[in-house]
C-alpha cells in the first residue's frame, strides 16, 4: 500500500516509538494498517537489514528522503492525500482459556428476559408518542367494551403474553417469603398488586375514553408519583426488614462446631438414638427400673402413655430438632454458595480479578460481612453478579441484565430488596456500590421523580452570564447567527485536583455521542407540574456543530501542551460503535465526513471500543480475561478520555458502574443541552453526584448559544489535572504550527 500522511499517523498512535520513516517502511510493506501495526509488533527491526528496505536508506523510501531533504512538514504534503479508510483496529490475540459455561435461575430468567426487553421498551416509547405521552413513566390507557385492536390495546396484549417471562423473573429474583404480581388483570381475577388500590391513575377515576384513548392530567399525575414514591419507601423498609428476619441465626460457617455441641446433646435419659417407623425415639430399658413381684416393671406416669401417642417433646427434644433442623438448613445455603462461587470463579486467574474488583471498588469488607452474617442476601446478589466486573460481552447487546425495566407497578423487580423506585436493574446496581463502599456516610438515596425535578429546576434558576473575556466571534452560535449573545450558564464548581496530572505516557482519546438527537432541531419540554405537555423549539446551533467546534478547540490545546501534532483518536457511538482515526486541526473537517449521525445512545459500545483501542497499545503490560477483558497491570499507561455527550445515554448507570471499578482511566464529560431544558439540568446534577464519589470521573456542561472557549479551558483543566492559568490557555488554544 501507498502511506497516506493519516495512514502515518494511525500508525504512530499504535507504535508512537517507531518514528515517521519506519512507520512508512512498515506500512508500504503491508497490504493493511493492522498488518503493518502487528509485523511493527513481531519484529521492529524487521525491516532495519538487507532482507528487506532499510529505514536509514532513502533512495527506497520516498517518505524518509522527503523528510531528510525538506522537514517533515513539506515531506508531508508530497504523500498523497485521501479520506482515510474504514479501519478496524489490530487485534492482539490472547493466551486461549478453557470455555466457561456456569449458568443457575438469574441468568436463565435473563436470557430468556433480553429476547424480547428491547423490543417491549421501544413498542411502549412508539405507543406514548403516538398518543402524546411525554413522561416515560406513564403507560397509556384505553378502557373499552368492545374489541379494539389499537396499537394501545396490541401493546397490552403483548404486555399479557409476556406474563409467563415475567413470572420466571419473579421466582429468580424474589426473596424467601415474597409474592409475585403483576398488572394484566385479565389474566386473573384476583391480584396481590398493591399498587392497584393505594396508587390513583395519571388518568384519573371514572374518566370516560369510549371514543378515544385517555389523556393524563397534571394534578392526577402528580399525586400518582407522590403516593408511589410513599409506597415505595414503606414497601421497600418492610422488605428489607422481612429478608433481615429470615437470615439464620447461626453462622452456617461454623456449622461443624455447632454438630459437635449438639452430639453432646441428651434427648432423652431413656432414649437409644434409634426411632421407630413415625420417627419416635424408641425408649431403652434400664437396669436401674424398679420392678414387682411379678417381675413386671412398675407402672409409668398414667400421662406417658398419651404423651407417647401424641408425640409430645420435651422441651430438650425441641431444642435438639430445631437445631438440627437449623444446621441442616445453614448447610443447605453453605453449599450453594460455595457451589455458586466456585461455578462463578472457577480458577486463580479469575478469583484474583474479582479480588481486585472489589478492593478497587472499595467493597471488599462489606462482601465479606454480608457472606458472613446475611449469607442469603449474599447468594442473591451473587446469582446476579454484583461482586464481580461487567463482562465485556454485554457492551454490544441490545438487552443484557444491566438495562432490564424495574417498574414497580408492573411487578417487573429488581435485584435487591429495595429495589421499587429505580428506573432499571443498572441504576439499582449504582446505588447499591455508592452505598456500600467503604467510605460512604450515610444512605445515598437515588432522588425520586419530584425531587430530581425540583433541584433541576434550581439549578437552571443559578445560570449567570458567561465571563465577558471568554467572548469568540468564532463560536459557531455566532457564525451562524442563531440568536443573540450566549445563552446564561451554571458556572462549574472551582476546579479541585483529584487525580494526579498527566504525565507524558498518558493517552489522550475522544469518545463522540452521534446519536440522532445530536443532528435534530434542539427542543424543550413544557411542564404542567410534572406532566411533559409538549415541545418548543430552541434558537440554538445543533449540538453536532457544538460538539465539532469543541473538538477542534480541545486538539488543538492539546497539541500544543504535548506536541502530538498526529492527533488524538477518534471513536464515535450511537446504537453501535465506529473507530474514525486520529483527527487533528487539519484533517478534521475531511475526518468529520465519515462521522454518521442516528441511533439509540449507548455509551457501552462506545467505551469498549475505546478500551480494545488503549489495550492493543498497551498489550505489553495488560493480560486478557475472555468474560471480562483486558486487565491492566502496573505498568499500564493512563487512558485520559473526553466524552461529549448531548443528553442522557441509556446505558448511562452501567457506564459509571464499570467506571467505579477502574484505576488507569480519567473521564471528562462535555453535556451538550437544551437552553431552559430541565431534562439536561436532572442529567448534570446526576453527574455532579457521580464525580463526588468517582474522582476518575469529571464533567463540564453548556446550554443553549456555547460560549466555546470558556467550555474548553474548563475542560482542559480537569482532563489534565491542573489549574490552569488564563495566559497558559490563551497560549494552548492558538492554532498548533505543526512543524517539528
Amino acid at each position: 500500500m501507498l502511506p497516506s500522511e493519516d495512514d502515518v499517523s494511525n500508525f504512530l498512535s499504535f507504535a508512537p516509538d517507531a518514528g515517521e520513516g519506519k512507520a512508512f517502511v512498515f506500512l508500504e510493506n503491508a497490504d493493511t494498517l493492522a498488518e503493518a501495526v502487528a509485523q511493527f509488533y513481531e519484529n521492529p527491526n524487521k525491516y532495519s537489514n538487507s532482507s528487506g528496505p532499510s529505514t536509514s536508506d532513502t533512495s527506497n523510501n520516498p517518505y524518509a528522503a522527503a523528510v531528510n531533504a525538506k522537514g517533515t512538514k513539506e515531506a508531508k504534503t508530497q504523500v498523497q492525500q485521501h479520506d482515510p479508510p474504514p479501519y478496524a483496529p489490530p487485534q492482539i490475540s490472547a493466551p486461549r482459556r478453557r470455555h466457561h459455561n456456569h449458568t443457575n435461575a438469574v441468568i436463565q430468567a435473563g436470557n430468556v428476559r433480553a429476547r424480547d426487553e428491547q423490543d417491549m421498551q421501544n413498542l411502549l416509547q412508539s405507543v406514548q408518542l403516538a398518543y402524546r405521552i411525554y413522561n416515560s413513566d406513564i403507560e397509556p390507557e384505553h378502557e373499552s367494551d368492545y374489541y379494539c385492536n389499537c396499537a394501545i390495546h396490541q401493546y397490552k396484549r403483548r404486555k399479557m403474553n409476556r406474563l409467563g417471562v415475567q413470572e420466571m423473573w419473579s421466582k429468580a429474583v424474589m426473596y424467601p417469603g415474597e409474592k409475585a404480581y403483576h398488572d394484566c388483570y385479565q389474566a386473573t381475577l384476583f391480584s396481590s398488586n398493591p399498587y392497584r388500590f393505594r396508587v390513583i391513575s395519571p388518568y384519573g377515576y371514572n374518566v370516560s375514553s369510549f371514543y378515544g384513548s385517555q389523556s393524563p392530567s397534571p394534578g392526577n399525575y402528580t399525586a400518582s408519583v407522590q403516593q408511589a414514591i410513599q409506597l415505595n419507601n414503606s414497601l421497600n423498609r418492610e422488605a428489607q426488614a422481612a429478608i433481615d428476619a429470615k437470615e439464620p441465626k447461626i453462622n452456617i460457617w461454623e456449622i461443624d462446631q455447632l454438630g459437635s455441641s449438639m452430639s453432646n446433646m441428651t434427648l432423652d435419659s431413656t432414649s437409644t438414638g434409634q426411632t421407630d417407623e413415625k420417627g419416635r425415639p424408641v425408649e431403652k430399658p434400664s437396669a436401674s427400673r424398679p420392678v414387682n413381684s411379678n417381675g413386671e416393671g412398675s407402672k409409668s406416669s398414667k400421662f406417658a402413655g398419651l404423651k407417647k401417642a401424641l408425640a409430645i417433646k420435651s422441651p430438650e427434644e425441641k431444642a435438639a430438632i430445631k437445631s438440627e433442623k437449623m444446621s441442616a438448613q445453614a448447610r443447605e445455603l453453605r453449599n450453594l454458595i460455595l457451589e455458586e462461587e466456585k461455578g462463578r470463579w472457577p480458577d486463580q486467574e479469575w478469583r484474583h480479578i474479582v479480588a481486585t474488583y472489589q478492593e478497587k471498588v472499595g467493597m471488599t469488607r462489606k462482601i465479606a460481612d454480608l457472606r458472613a452474617r446475611f449469607p442469603t442476601q449474599y447468594l442473591h446478589l451473587l446469582r446476579a453478579g454484583y461482586f464481580e466486573p461487567i463482562p465485556i460481552a454485554w457492551a454490544n447487546l441490545a438487552s443484557n441484565p444491566l438495562k432490564f425495566s424495574i417498574e414497580a407497578a408492573a411487578g417487573w423487580r429488581g435485584i435487591t430488596p429495595a429495589w421499587r423506585g429505580y428506573e432499571d436493574t443498572a441504576e439499582e446496581r449504582l446505588y447499591w456500590v455508592l452505598n456500600h463502599r467503604e467510605g460512604s456516610v450515610g444512605s445515598r438515596m437515588k432522588p425520586d421523580i419530584i425531587s430530581a425535578m425540583n433541584m433541576a429546576r434550581a439549578r437552571m434558576a443559578s445560570a449567570v452570564e458567561p465571563p465577558p473575556e471568554y467572548f469568540s466571534p468564532n463560536d459557531t452560535c455566532h457564525l451562524q447567527h442563531t440568536s443573540e449573545g450566549y445563552s446564561k450558564q451554571v458556572m462549574p464548581p472551582p476546579f479541585r485536583p483529584f487525580d494526579a496530572p498527566e504525565v507524558p505516557t498518558d493517552d489522550t482519546m475522544i469518545l463522540l455521542d452521534v446519536s440522532g438527537s445530536m443532528d435534530f432541531d434542539p427542543v424543550r419540554p413544557n411542564y404542567n407540574q410534572y406532566l411533559i405537555t409538549g415541545y418548543q423549539r430552541s434558537t440554538q446551533p445543533k449540538n453536532k456543530d457544538v460538539a465539532k467546534a469543541i473538538i477542534r478547540r480541545f486538539t488543538d490545546a492539546m497539541a500544543n501542551h504535548d506536541h502530538n501534532f498526529s492527533g488524538y483518536q477518534l471513536t464515535t457511538f450511537s446504537s453501535q460503535a465506529n473507530y474514525i482515526g486520529v483527527v487533528n486541526h487539519r484533517n478534521l473537517d475531511s475526518m468529520w465526513r465519515n462521522v454518521r449521525l442516528g441511533g439509540g445512545t449507548r455509551v457501552m459500545t462506545g467505551w469498549q471500543k475505546v478500551k480494545d483501542l488503549h489495550f492493543q497499545k498497551h498489550s505489553e503490560s495488560a493480560t486478557h480475561h475472555p468474560v471480562y477483558g483486558w486487565q491492566a497491570g502496573p505498568q499500564t499507561p493512563m487512558l485520559r478520555l473526553l466524552l461529549l455527550l448531548d443528553g442522557e445515554a441509556t446505558d448511562m448507570d452501567e457506564f459509571e458502574l464499570d467506571l467505579l471499578g477502574l484505576s488507569w482511566v480519567h473521564v471528562t464529560i462535555f453535556l451538550i443541552g437544551v437552553d431552559g431544558c430541565p431534562h439536561h439540568h436532572r442529567h448534570a446534577n446526576e453527574l455532579s453526584r457521580i464525580s463526588e464519589v468517582n474522582h476518575h470521573v469529571s464533567f463540564v456542561d453548556a446550554q443553549g448559544n456555547t460560549p466555546e472557549r470558556f467550555v474548553t479551558h474548563e475542560l482542559l483543566k480537569r482532563h489534565l489535572g491542573y489549574q490552569i492559568s488564563m495566559t497558559e490557555f490563551e497560549e494552548m488554544e492558538q492554532p498548533p504550527p505543526y512543524s517539528e
